[in-house]
């Protein structure tokens, strides 16, 4: 089995991507299969104990866990270089999932200002009302302005690896120095870059989390999310601060997964028995299986995306009539540096770019656009815009959005699969009839 392990870990992202989750044994098929059933049968009753027990491992209740939902898990896992992973019904659960598997009312969450509106609304708003609160911070923030924003009841941190939509990129060193000093996790959604691109891991990240829906899935199919744990962060270390993982769970048999499980397998463990137990927030296993199939060609299509991101945000820095551009695989770009330390392969293939003249001027530009769709989505094989403050964050406050990168005059681009010369040739027109 070491060895095993060992040649898993020494292939490289592209033979994961189709390989990675499933071995077929002697007569098995090749493709992994869709168990789309709600149960399973088992001929004994003792068995069944063992499985609500967690002293066995197996499937009962695909609200809990599937196998089909589990082979796609392993996949994303190894691709990370986790530990143990799980799937959620949307990244906006994984998320949610991440942090409420520590955190509880009383608790405090440090994060960063610069994350996706939907994320920012459950943790500002969602979460409080759940007795949870939250300081944010700048992505660049001075060491000491993160130090003062931890407080003694604080149970982790989180950011996204690069921003959306302002495609900001996290100082990793930084954000996990100040979370383990404190003796909480770092964790990071890394859906725009993914695995391919970005191994959080590697510099300090203790749990990550994906949007699926995003370039997993990359073809606009299937909502989702993933959970990968790391393995790295020792709950026995700070068994006070994270009771939940380290006393014995009264709604569970007694189970103290920290000890039954270990740092490699408690965190996924409780997620699954207490919080899938209790929200089902579970994929569909055809969801499931959909995704893993769009898996395998993952990382041909992100060098095919951050091709066309580099090329679009070439031409629309060279072009005067656009204010200003963002995209971290740009050498002018202020993250730069700091992307190519952490994804030195690429980025992704999003932009953003603003348009002057204000909203009006943002919206007849998108509405002459023939080639990319507006549409609520991102990181896509088909290439779609989207205007931020009006839309994913419109609820926040226009200092709530300066504060988060997104100022009213900026607009998200997600370069697609298509030509880069015809994604171009789309924005010059608009542009040409706008601006």
């Amino acid at each position: 089995m070491a060895e095993e392990k060992r040649a898993e870990e020494s292939r490289s992202i592209e033979t994961t991507c189709v390989q990675g989750g499933w071995q077929p044994k002697n007569g098995e098929p090749r493709t992994p299969p869709i168990v789309q059933s709600t149960t399973f049968k088992y001929t004994s009753s003792e068995q069944m104990s063992r499985l609500f027990d967690l002293s066995e491992s197996g499937y009962f209740y695909t609200r809990l866990s599937n196998p089909t939902n589990d082979i796609v898990a392993k996949k994303i896992c190894e691709l990370e270089g986790g530990t143990a992973a799980l799937l959620t019904s949307s990244g906006q659960a994984a998320n949610f999932f991440a942090l409420f598997n520590i955190c509880s009312a009383g608790d405090h969450i440090v994060a960063s200002n610069a994350i996706y509106g939907g994320t920012y609304n459950l943790i500002n708003v969602t979460m409080r009302r759940m007795g949870i609160d939250c300081t944010f911070v700048h992505p660049d923030c001075t060491p000491e302005e993160l130090e003062a924003a931890f407080r003694p009841n604080t149970k982790a941190v989180f950011g996204e690896s690069i921003a959306n939509p302002s495609l900001m990129v996290l100082d990793f060193d930084k954000f996990a120095a100040a979370a383990h000093r404190h003796g909480v996790p770092l964790i990071v959604d890394n859906t725009f870059p993914t695995p391919v691109n970005c191994r959080p891991f590697e510099y300090g990240v203790d749990i990550v989390t994906h949007s699926t829906t995003k370039y997993m899935d990359g073809h606009g199919s299937c909502v989702g999310g993933a959970i990968v744990d790391s393995g790295n962060f020792d709950w026995m270390a700070h068994a006070d601060t994270f009771p939940g993982l380290t006393t014995p769970d009264d709604s569970y048999h007694g189970v103290t997964y920290a000890k039954e499980f270990g740092n490699g397998g408690a965190f996924i463990t409780k997620c699954v028995a207490q919080l899938m137990r209790d929200f089902g927030s579970i994929p569909s296993p055809f969801n499931a299986w959909i995704l893993g199939q769009n898996l395998e060609d993952l990382a041909l299509r992100m060098k095919r995306h951050c091709e066309n991101g580099y090329k679009v945000a070439k031409f629309l820095d060279d072009d005067p009539r656009i204010s200003w551009v963002n995209h971290p695989g740009l050498e002018t770009d202020k993250y730069y540096e700091l992307a190519k330390k952490y994804m030195p392969n690429g980025t992704c293939g999003v932009i953003a770019f603003g348009v002057p003249g204000g909203r009006e001027k943002v919206s007849a530009l998108l509405d002459h656009l023939k080639l990319v769709s507006i549409a609520t989505h991102v990181a896509d094989s088909r290439s779609c815009i989207l205007y931020p403050a009006g839309t994913t964050h419109r609820q926040l406050t226009e200092e709530q959005l300066k504060e988060a990168g997104v100022g009213i005059d900026l607009v998200r681009l997600s370069c697609g699969l298509e030509s880069a010369d015809d994604i171009i040739a789309d924005l010059k027109q608009a542009m040409d009839a706008v601006l």
